[in-house]
């Protein structure tokens, strides 16, 4: 598919999800609470440097929702907030719809910086959407974006998620290899130019291309996202130790570029076909530690503390766990780490790489 046509399309398709993330939305307060923990180490800062917002028929999460889940008992001092095509605008160009998001979520950040909503600076750090296939064309798409957002702005996403298999999908549709795509590069170059990071959300089949990406620019931070999505549905199902070894050789090629960093979190959704969300109680945070200890141990290995940070995924990750029940998840994980490599998984890479 042509750049031009491309554009056309995932305007189109930007409230559109795929197969493995249509029912994201989907809240179950009643089922969450067949399962209930106590906050591990409740006083350790944390900064939560992924979720979103959106208020969607019949599907709301906003301040208060987000703050509900934050009032779990765990320390939650920041929070960064990361597109999902939500509140884009109705009118104007396509290539500048998304700006309303950052619009929209600037205005929830207010209210939190007002002080009138507890201690938690939510979205203290942004990031937004803009088509990188507009090449040079896209810098006053990241003008709007930074003027509607002065203080928080930080970067952009781009999904690239794509998969032969249909079973597989990948939000927002994009096309085969868009990491290469001549037109995304020349956009890419200009993040580089306004001092924005780039978060990556792909599959581990295509590690490669970020590689190279990473390589061609090495000035732009890119963080990668749910650590680069491991399939476990469709035909990579029942196929995880194939699935491990050519991720974590993928992952360990990664870590050499040193302008990459990497989000922890990301396995409560049915991508990775472990079925959380499809049990008769929800998982402890003892068995949700067991089952991703391999995953997440190696990245932090790979990258080390300084270079990797937990991350909610909230509320897409709100159909497989609690808010709680995840964060004491990650303690369990880091349990035999310094306290120092602790604050780092925990506060300090998302407060650095987010600039906040």
């Amino acid at each position: 598919m042509g750049s031009i046509a491309y554009r056309q399309d995932q305007h189109r398709r930007n409230h559109k999800h795929s197969p493995h993330t249509s029912n994201m939305t989907t809240s179950r307060p009643d089922w969450l609470a067949l399962t209930s923990e106590e906050p591990i180490d409740p006083d350790l800062p944390i900064c939560d440097p992924h979720h979103h917002f959106w208020d969607r028929p019949g599907n709301r999460y906003t301040l208060d929702e987000l703050l509900a889940d934050t009032g779990g008992g765990h320390n939650i001092t920041e929070t960064v907030f990361v597109e999902c095509s939500a509140m884009y605008r109705k009118d104007g160009p396509a290539s500048m719809s998304p700006v309303g998001e950052t619009e929209f979520v600037n205005g929830l950040a207010a209210q939190s910086a007002s002080g009138q909503y507890g201690n938690t600076n939510v979205a203290a750090g942004i990031v937004g959407y803009a088509d990188l296939t507009l090449g040079d064309a896209v810098q006053e798409v990241l003008e709007a974006h930074i003027a509607a957002s002065p203080n928080r702005f930080r970067g952009i996403r781009n999904s690239s998620c794509w998969d032969a298999s249909p079973d597989i999908g990948g939000y927002k549709n994009p096309p085969k290899e868009l990491l290469g795509n001549s037109n995304f590069r020349e956009g890419f170059g200009v993040l580089d130019r306004f001092g924005l990071s780039f978060d990556a959300w792909l599959y581990h089949t295509q590690l490669q291309e970020l590689v190279d990406l990473a390589r061609t620019f090495p000035n732009v931070t890119i963080i990668v996202d749910h650590i680069a999505g491991p399939i476990g549905i469709g035909p990579y199902a029942g196929s995880q130790d194939e699935v491990f070894s050519d991720w974590s050789t993928g992952i360990n090629e990664l870590a050499t570029c040193e302008n990459v960093v990497m989000k922890v979190g990301g396995f409560g959704m049915p991508l990775s076909g472990l079925g959380w969300g499809e049990r008769n109680t929800p998982a402890s945070s003892e068995e949700l530690a067991t089952a991703m200890a391999p995953f997440y141990d190696h990245c932090i290995e790979a990258f080390d503390p300084e270079r990797c940070m937990f991350e909610s995924n909230f509320p897409v990750d709100k159909q497989s766990t609690s808010y709680t029940i995840l964060w004491n998840t990650f303690k369990r994980i880091a349990e035999g780490y310094s306290a120092s490599e602790k604050a780092s998984l925990f506060r300090n890479t998302a407060r650095r790489t987010y600039r906040i």
